[in-house]
């Protein structure tokens, strides 16, 4: 039974996985699974479906909110949304200010999370390395893949909406990444951060319903195929690395709305700058998922 200040953590939680979704190149998913919400969080998802929304449409709310888990999922959204609310502006100043040390804690982050989401398979048999090497793979082409010129239409932000939540669920894959490839990121943000109803809620439904779609894929893969999942899931954080590498180059510019020159195509260079505080902040990211680690840990013995 969960208390006030459980209630409070997980929005606290949530807060950590929306500032990584406005981050193109950081997954909310890989969040969840540090702070130990990722299995939970897919299992209340999974079950929105059509029998607990007759619930809803019944008007039997109590039932429906109990049967979805809402206490949990309500926290933890209410986190996402407070986040990319309020961080949306600072994230992207940073981005544009200081964009190699905001990668360096990232990549720490990151890296840690690598290790220590693998750490839940004893054995290491063929199959879960080759389940490992083709999520590297996967991620690794994901991040190398070249940015689309997209239509602005009501239809294709609906499908960005649905393709993007479902990166943002997967760990490493980021969905603003995702929407950077697809054309929209710049578009979406700007949509977030001049409240344009119409695009944020065409957006939101997408993301909802591709959601509820593939969060029972990703329910069914871990309850029955729970070491090759969590595999896969383990390689797309580490082929990840690749696009949150600190230091890159710019191949290729483009004009945003405002016009203001943004990178679109760029390529790692070994690093030529702010090296010792970008190692600084690498630990500090391994070190943040360390801590979590071994508090939850604690957390799971205790009770």
């Amino acid at each position: 039974m969960r208390k006030s200040k459980d209630y409070l953590l997980l929005v606290l939680k949530g807060m950590g996985m929306g500032a990584a979704d406005v981050v193109p190149g950081v997954s909310g998913g890989t969040i969840a699974f540090i702070v130990g919400i990722y299995e939970e969080l897919i299992d209340s998802i999974k079950s929105i479906n059509l029998k607990t929304i007759k619930l809803f449409f019944t008007l039997r709310w109590v039932a429906f909110f109990k049967a979805i888990n809402g206490s949990f999922l309500f926290s933890v959204l209410a986190g996402i949304l407070i986040s990319v609310f309020s961080l949306a502006k600072l994230i992207t100043w940073l981005l544009e200010t200081h964009p190699i040390l905001v990668w360096s804690f990232f990549f720490g982050l990151v890296l840690a999370s690598t290790y220590f989401v693998s750490k839940q398979i004893e054995i290491w048999d063929w199959k879960r390395w080759l389940s490992f090497v083709i999520g590297v793979g996967t991620a690794y082409y994901i991040t190398i893949a070249t940015p689309a010129q997209t239509p602005d239409s009501l239809l294709f932000i609906f499908m960005c909406g649905a393709i993007a939540i479902c990166a943002m669920i997967l760990p490493g894959i980021s969905g603003s990444f995702i929407l950077l490839l697809m054309g929209k990121y710049e578009f979406i943000m700007n949509a977030v951060k001049s409240l344009d109803i119409v695009i944020i809620v065409i957006f939101a439904v997408g993301a909802a319903i591709g959601l509820i779609l593939f969060s029972n894929v990703l329910s069914y893969l871990l309850k029955n195929f729970h070491d090759i999942t969590i595999s896969v899931l383990s390689g797309f954080m580490l082929g990840s690395l690749n696009k949150v590498w600190p230091w890159k180059e710019t191949i290729q510019t483009f004009t945003d709305s405002h016009g203001n020159i943004k990178p679109l195509i760029e390529q790692n260079v070994l690093p030529n700058e702010y090296l010792w505080q970008a190692i600084l902040l690498m630990i500090m990211g391994f070190l943040m998922v360390y801590i979590i680690e071994k508090i939850s840990g604690k957390k799971e013995k205790h009770e």
